[in-house]
């Protein structure tokens, strides 16, 4: 496995941990309907603890999102290149290179078409 598909599956599983801490964590409504009973006295962390333990987690898992994606970014970017000289990554295009050697100002006297002002008076061949 290369360093890309390590990379790509912690970014997926951190970014499914934070999902589920987001969905598991009480909104600021929340609090109205533990004045009648409803309350999170009763939850596994305690009244104040599971918000304290919870937006931590959040944090934590929102900076290895934030390295993660950084970390693709640059994996993305900086892909290294095949060994090689500086000659070897120069694309030669053979079509430019046969129409360089036979430009038409090289062309001989003999094969330059005749105009009617260079016939002086000849028959110009059709």
């Amino acid at each position: 496995m290369d360093w890309m598909t390590i990379v790509v599956a912690l970014h997926v599983l951190v970014a499914l941990g934070i999902i589920g801490l987001v969905l598991l964590q009480h909104g600021k409504g929340a609090d109205m309907g533990s004045g009648f009973g409803g309350g999170s006295s009763g939850s596994l962390f305690g009244a104040t603890g599971s918000a304290n333990f919870l937006s931590r987690a959040t944090a934590v898992l929102a900076t290895l999102f934030f390295v993660t994606s950084l970390a693709l970014a640059y994996l993305a970017t900086n892909k290294p290149k095949v060994g090689g000289g500086v000659l070897d990554a120069v694309k030669t295009q053979p079509a430019i290179e046969k129409a360089a050697e036979k430009s038409p100002a090289e062309k001989p006297a003999a094969e330059a078409p005749q105009t009617p002002d260079s016939s002086k008076g000849k028959e110009v061949p059709q």
